[in-house]
């Protein structure tokens, strides 16, 4: 039978305690990316302010996805997006908006223009993402992932893509398919309402 100091016991609980900490944590740090949809695990800088923002940060809620443009005969859309999630953020909707400058160069200003114009001119309070590239060879991942899921790219500006609470692609809508149209509101209201 081994006896030990009571330093040695000190030293021998500490340890247990450091090797549990670590395994734990590592447990808990493996659960993080199967708790976020592969869809979800992209990054993008804020448009305010440029702060990164983990699209992990909306997994388990409703996502509708707009490639969105400021000088574009669909601009409007953006009263009715916002109306929509207002209507709807509080059962789980988020809305990410993505500026981009892809289609009739309909969005040529900076990130500061583009936040201000979305403001003050609709009141936008969804999430709004820096200006990216969506259609192309170089557009960014998460375009290319929701266009592979899907089975279509965008076309245009305003183009809404809509992801499950579990991260399933599960409509794709094209510009003109307004943010009041019966058929894109009753998407979001089965989404919302279905099992997580």
């Amino acid at each position: 039978m081994l006896v030990y100091s009571r330093r040695e016991s000190r030293f021998l609980v500490l340890l247990s305690f450091f090797i549990m900490s670590v395994v734990l944590t590592g447990k808990a740090h493996a659960a993080e990316p199967s708790a976020c949809p592969a869809i979800l695990r992209h990054q993008f800088e804020r448009l305010q302010d440029n702060a990164p923002q983990n699209l992990c940060q909306y997994a388990g809620k409703v996502v509708l996805v707009v490639n969105t443009a400021s000088y574009c005969g669909f601009t409007s859309q953006y009263q009715g997006l916002e109306a929509l999630y207002t209507r709807y953020q509080a059962q789980g909707l988020v809305i990410l908006g993505f500026p981009t400058n892809d289609f009739g160069q309909q969005e040529p200003g900076s990130s500061k223009q583009i936040a201000d114009f979305c403001f003050n001119t609709y009141g936008v309070k969804f999430p709004m993402m820096d200006k990216t590239v969506v259609a192309g060879p170089k557009r960014n991942a998460f375009y290319a992932a929701l266009a592979k899921a899907s089975g279509k790219a965008p076309q245009w500006n305003f183009h809404k893509y809509l992801i499950d609470r579990k991260g399933q692609v599960i409509g794709s809508f094209a510009s003109e398919i307004t943010p009041e149209n019966v058929t894109l509101v009753k998407a979001v209201e089965a989404a919302l309402t279905s099992a997580q």
